[in-house]
């Protein structure tokens, strides 16, 4: 059967999420198993409707377009990111990517214009660069998507609430969404779970964040001996590491979930499980608008936590770059 790769790929897929969900291997076994299932429908496809294959050159024809289309979608979030979230680096991923999707392949034909080898070589380069880290991107955000649609296996015995930046010492938006998401698992679970809000204090806020979250919880409902703040940690891993040792404190033991914005799940639970966790994380929904560049920032985060990785995989385009550069310069010669 021509469909047995793929079938493979996907049942591979399913026994590694049933071992551990909270593995970006995963993903990348996801996508390359629906990379297979569409080269097989496109066979099928072209067996079975005459002038198929024009159908695909036309698609190969058009990707060019869809590159402008992608950019001009991403300065245009860009462009809204700075107006609502004002002008901050972090607010600008999604306004420098589309930009760079412009300008880098004018640089690339422009280097390879020049006829020199070295310049031939940096084009080549950097065609490889955009094509590895769009596919990690591709499995960074398929499996991101599919891990926030998991439903959680167990019911939790404490619900870790990751916290955010405060505004006018205030429960922003973005984190009101982790809160009424916590609260909401909270009241259908039995018997009450253990709410941990979790989040020290920034230069810029006048309270710790977990202090104000708990606040917020109890002002909800939440029944105060259900409620322990975390007041110290200055990022996820820290509000991860530290939670479990307020909810140790408490004297109740089980699996732990932690809540955060649907875009910041699965860097929550890797880090969850490069710690050794045993946490589970659902997301809360967060406005569309925020999606593009949050998801792009998350992505560059995971690409700094694994580094050394990535240097390792790129090393054979490297090496590559490097054998295209020297049949170049014997060619001239």
């Amino acid at each position: 059967m021509i469909f047995i790769p793929a079938l493979l790929l996907f049942a591979l897929y399913f026994y590694l999420r049933h071992r551990d969900r909270r593995m970006l291997r995963n993903g990348v076994v996801l996508v390359a198993a629906c990379y297979m299932l569409l080269i097989e429908l496109g066979n099928l496809f072209a067996r079975w409707v005459p002038g198929a294959s024009y159908v695909f050159l036309a698609v190969l024809a058009l990707a060019p377009l869809a590159i402008l289309a992608l950019a001009a979608v991403l300065i245009h979030n860009g462009l809204v990111m700075k107006r609502n979230e004002g002008r901050r680096l972090a607010n600008m991923v999604s306004l420098l990517l589309g930009l760079l999707l412009i300008a880098l392949p004018i640089l690339a034909l422009a280097l390879v214009l020049t006829t020199n080898a070295v310049a031939i070589g940096l084009a080549a380069l950097l065609f490889f660069l955009c094509s590895y880290f769009g596919v990690v991107f591709v499995v960074f955000l398929a499996y991101a998507i599919a891990y926030g649609r998991m439903p959680f296996r167990e019911a939790p015995q404490g619900i870790v609430v990751l916290g955010s930046r405060l505004i006018n010492g205030e429960v922003p938006p973005l984190l009101r969404s982790r809160l009424d998401k916590a609260l909401e698992i909270y009241r259908d679970t039995e018997p009450r779970p253990l709410l941990i809000p979790s989040g020290g204090q920034g230069h810029d806020e006048p309270h710790p964040e977990g202090v104000a979250m708990g606040d917020y919880l109890l002002a909800a409902g939440a029944d105060p001996a259900d409620v322990a703040v975390e007041d110290q940690a200055v990022n996820t891993e820290e509000n991860l590491r530290l939670s479990e040792r307020v909810f140790a404190a408490s004297g109740r033991s089980g699996p732990l979930l932690a809540v955060t914005n649907n875009y910041h799940v699965l860097r929550a639970a890797l880090l969850a499980r490069r710690l050794k966790i045993d946490a589970e994380v659902v997301g809360s929904p967060t406005a569309k608008y925020y999606l593009p560049s949050a998801f792009l920032r998350e992505y560059v985060a995971v690409l700094v936590e694994h580094k050394w990785l990535h240097i390792l995989l790129f090393l054979p385009f490297m090496g590559f770059t490097a054998v295209l550069v020297m049949a170049v310069l014997a060619n001239q010669a």
